[in-house]
């Protein structure tokens, strides 16, 4: 099934089933019990498909973005997180930093994993049970304050305002079987910039659920960023950063386009 989180022409926010181009209303509660309705929903504006409790980021989990980043294959996962108010919704911008400027603002395409119920102490086994679904993610990055400026930790970097677009919808778990064998790309202005397979991470869906499960619980709406493939712009010649007038789309094999222009802040 394929959810969006919408707001309707009455300005109500709610959950809806994309079907055949069309919104039908999702009646009960999204991390439990819900019926999808016959009623068929006017999409004022669509939304980031779930209300996220908070964001959870690994870094360096792509092999050949180890590679091309210089630097080692992580023993564990590399976390990080990124602040609630850097969620953006499906079609809206990027806001460039300006207060504190940023010239080295990034592209990254990523899998996010929604978790849909209370998650402690999960195996890599039964991991995937815990899953709500997937939907796409930017995981926007000012590199000078993330690297040069951020005191050895990325979440000043990784926070600004508008610096993860999700969407456009969330897919449910039964409808991606194996999130570890997905297309996932990167294009810019229509030039394709990222283009590989989700089959590259160092650390797969389920060891990541495993190890940040483990004595601690990750409530309904977590998301997690699964990391992004070789092609960022800090890697290009000479590095490709983001400008005010550029178009950015995330695409991922069986979810869909997260297209997110972007402004000047």
């Amino acid at each position: 099934m394929k959810i969006t989180r919408y707001e309707n022409e009455a300005g109500e926010v709610g959950y809806g089933a994309v079907e055949g181009g069309e919104t039908f209303r999702i009646d009960g509660d999204i991390y439990g019990d819900f019926t999808v309705t016959g009623e068929r929903v006017a999409v004022r504006k669509t939304l980031a498909p779930i209300a996220v409790s908070q964001i959870i980021g690994i870094g360096l989990n792509y092999r050949h973005h180890a590679v091309e980043s210089n630097m080692a294959i992580p023993q564990y996962p590399v976390v990080f997180m990124k602040a609630l108010g850097a969620v953006q919704n499906p079609g809206d911008p990027i806001v460039l930093p300006a207060v504190l400027a940023s010239d080295e603002v990034d592209y990254e395409c990523e899998l996010a994993i929604v978790i849909g119920k209370p998650c402690r102490n999960v195996t890599r086994a039964n991991a995937l049970d815990f899953v709500l679904g997937y939907t796409c993610a930017n995981d926007v990055s000012a590199r000078d304050w993330q690297i040069k400026r951020g005191g050895s930790q990325w979440v000043r970097g990784k926070s600004f305002d508008t610096f993860c677009p999700l969407g456009p919808v969330l897919v449910t778990a039964d409808e991606i079987t194996n999130p570890n064998a997905l297309r996932i790309s990167t294009t810019l202005n229509g030039n394709v910039m990222q283009d590989w397979s989700t089959d590259d991470m160092i650390f797969d869906v389920p060891t990541l659920i495993e190890f940040l499960s483990s004595d601690t619980t990750l409530p309904p709406g977590t998301v997690i960023l699964t990391g992004t493939p070789h092609g960022v712009g800090m890697a290009q010649k000479p590095p490709r950063w983001l400008a005010a007038g550029d178009s950015v789309t995330v695409e991922i094999e069986g979810i869909g386009k997260l297209v997110s222009p972007v402004v000047a802040g």
